[in-house]
């Protein structure tokens, strides 16, 4: 992940409702969710939760499959272990014994 991109992502989750739905989509993992099911578990009106999924797609955060009318969307794995992975690039003066905590607890928490 490049700086810029980095940057999108820390933008995308800057905004509180953005963030929920992030955390949402990746506490219900491979399942995913609905755009309507997203908008009742977070009482969020259905066009603001639009652009704040737009937000969140751009920023490679999630990503979404169309299921005939529905739209199902998901945690981008990939868009956040890009984003974990340029945090911890050079972390501990490249001394990765001192951060193999860190990242072991990031694994076991997710």
């Amino acid at each position: 992940m490049e700086k810029n991109d980095a940057l999108a992502a820390f933008s995308a989750l800057s905004q509180p409702t953005r963030l929920d739905v992030f955390r949402l989509l990746v506490e219900v993992g491979e399942a995913g969710m609905s755009a309507g099911e997203i908008a009742t578990a977070l009482d969020v009106r259905q066009n603001t939760l639009s652009a704040n999924l737009s937000v969140l797609l751009h920023a490679g955060l999630v990503r979404n499959l169309r299921e005939g009318r529905s739209i199902r969307y998901f945690a981008d794995t990939d868009g956040l272990r890009g984003l974990l992975g340029y945090l911890l690039r050079d972390c501990c003066g490249g001394r990765p014994e001192i951060c193999d905590p860190l990242i072991e607890d990031i694994a076991c928490s997710c």
